[in-house]
């Protein structure tokens, strides 16, 4: 396989959906050959990986908010309720987890091992997030056998998880077909796989350094050492492809909130400070100005980057019109091209060289809502080549894997910055030139040598959190880790930092093994840090 990603057309998915939740075993006592009493596993794996996509939306949000990649929203200001995941929730549990268990169990009396180790590697991740953001939940009695499944402890699921992708490795190696179509990550590619599920070991391992940091250093070794495939490009990218139909609409959510009439949410002006503080040229692909004067409340004396500081809970003024809204990546809407005005001679990089002067090109096409508002085919980077270096980089600084920890970060901004290029070309906009890319590297491993050991830690956690706009699940997850990078004090906080996301109300007032200690078990939610977080 060429490992090409494809856009999925949300029709498609409509339809997969739609089929999915039909192929249920039934009794057909005719037994007409045109309907199958066995569950279709290509439509079946294509529509779990829909639903992990959809319904990771609503965590990625959350996530977001919480590290300062957006500017509002509920978690911007540590704000949550039961009402504020179940969305997610309920889409994981009633969704995907009951379709892969549906696939490994079929797929295994029909010894389609290719579908069930794809299966059991969608499992591992979705738990392993799971876990990452709610800490103890259902997992031993998950997937709709049990009326109240019990919370199993996340340190368990975890060291369960790490069998799981080792059974799923091994299944490969039974026999692997997989139609192309029915898988929207990978087209069925076996190495591409193997790649991501390495990879997702390597991940989980530098996840519990803290807790277990012999087992989290051999295990790293052991991965760098043995030869396993990781991935080291990003056509390996583990990342979910959005279409641009508009109806049924298969475009990204971020794209779908902002490219309208109605538009919510506010930039953060954490996020653009920091890239214009530090001359980076992510700037103009990751916010667009809808208007090149706009200030903070709606002001006319700004450069157009008219977003909110975190905690910020001011009512919206009439300001759909002028606020910043998403860019170019990840959600493919509008590069901005237009002037900067407060950029001087010391923004090398992030410049005005090529700009459009006083505002940019598609302003007011965009307030009239004409074909050149983007495409909306944006990705959602689930695990990359790039957070591998990054991941590879942070265990050779803190374990002493033996692995130059220099070249590594250098490698994964490297990779980033080629992503971000490589979208925006494709999506109507300005690749990052080539010189642009080398000069911002350059300048960067200079910053590392002139650091001292905490320095250079800072200088890589940075870069990782600006790499991941558009995961904040992992943001999150590395803030909570290391600390780091520091975030800005809240404007207007309504609780204290939260250390775990909220149940769904719905599982926390139906599910037995809880109800008796609901108030008490949602509350240690927000005070608890996840196993891995000591």
């Amino acid at each position: 396989m060429n490992g090409t990603h494809r856009p999925i057309s949300f029709l498609v998915a409509f339809v997969l959906i739609l089929t999915t939740s039909a192929c249920k075993k039934f009794v057909d006592i005719n037994g007409d050959p045109n309907n199958p009493t066995e569950p279709n596993l290509s439509l079946l794996l294509s529509g779990t990986q829909v639903s992990i996509a959809g319904n990771f939306t609503g965590i990625n949000s959350g996530g977001s908010a919480v590290v300062q990649h957006w500017g509002s929203g509920n978690l911007n200001r540590w704000d949550q309720s039961g009402g504020t995941f179940s969305s997610s929730w309920s889409g994981f549990y009633t969704g995907a987890i009951p379709d892969l268990e549906t696939i490994i169990k079929t797929g295994t009396e029909q010894q389609q091992w290719g579908y069930v180790s794809i299966a059991k590697l969608q499992k591992a991740y979705l738990y392993s997030i799971m876990v990452d953001v709610w800490g103890d939940i259902p997992y031993t009695q998950a997937g709709g056998s049990y009326t109240d499944p019990v919370f199993d402890k996340g340190q368990d699921i975890y060291n369960s998880l790490f069998t799981l992708i080792d059974e799923a490795l091994a299944d490969m190696e039974k026999g692997f077909t997989v139609t192309s179509s029915a898988d929207l990550f990978y087209q069925g590619s076996k190495e591409r796989w193997q790649r991501m599920a390495y990879s997702l070991k390597l991940k989980m391992f530098n996840q519990i350094r803290l807790v277990d940091p012999a087992r989290a250093e051999q295990g790293i070794r052991t991965l760098l050492s043995s030869g396993v495939p990781l991935m080291t490009e990003n056509a390996h990218d583990f990342t979910f492809r959005y279409g641009s139909n508009v109806t049924p609409n298969s475009r990204h959510p971020w794209y779908i909130n902002s490219y309208n009439t109605s538009r919510s949410g506010y930039m953060s002006m954490t996020l653009i400070n920091r890239l214009k503080q530090q001359d980076d040229p992510r700037l103009r692909y990751y916010i667009f100005r809808m208007r090149s004067n706009a200030g903070l409340a709606n002001a006319t004396n700004g450069d157009g980057y008219y977003g909110r500081y975190p905690g910020d809970g001011a009512a919206s003024p009439a300001d759909h019109s002028t606020r910043a809204i998403s860019g170019i990546y990840p959600a493919a809407g509008l590069y901005d091209n237009g002037t900067i005005a407060t950029l001087t001679s010391a923004n090398q990089l992030l410049n005005n060289e090529g700009a459009s002067a006083g505002t940019t090109a598609n302003s007011f096409r965009i307030a009239l809502f004409t074909s050149g508002d983007g495409t909306g085919a944006g990705i959602l980077p689930l695990i990359t080549n790039a957070m591998v270096n990054f991941i590879r980089a942070e265990a050779a600084l803190t374990l002493n894997t033996g692995e130059d920890a220099r070249k590594l970060l250098l490698d994964a901004v490297t990779a980033q910055l080629t992503s971000v290029s490589t979208l925006s070309a494709s999506n109507k906009g300005n690749a990052i030139p080539a010189a642009t890319i080398t000069g911002f590297i350059t300048r960067l491993g200079q910053q590392y040598d002139a650091a001292d050991a905490a320095g250079k830690m800072q200088l890589l956690m940075m870069q990782k959190w600006i790499a991941l706009y558009g995961n904040g699940v992992e943001a999150y997850n590395d803030y909570r880790r290391t600390g780091l990078p520091q975030l800005e004090d809240l404007v207007s906080p309504l609780d204290t930092f939260p250390f775990r996301f909220y149940y769904s109300e719905t599982e926390m007032t139906s599910n037995a093994s809880v109800i008796a200690n609901r108030d008490a078990v949602q509350r240690a939610q927000q005070l608890t840090p996840v196993f891995w977080d000591k």
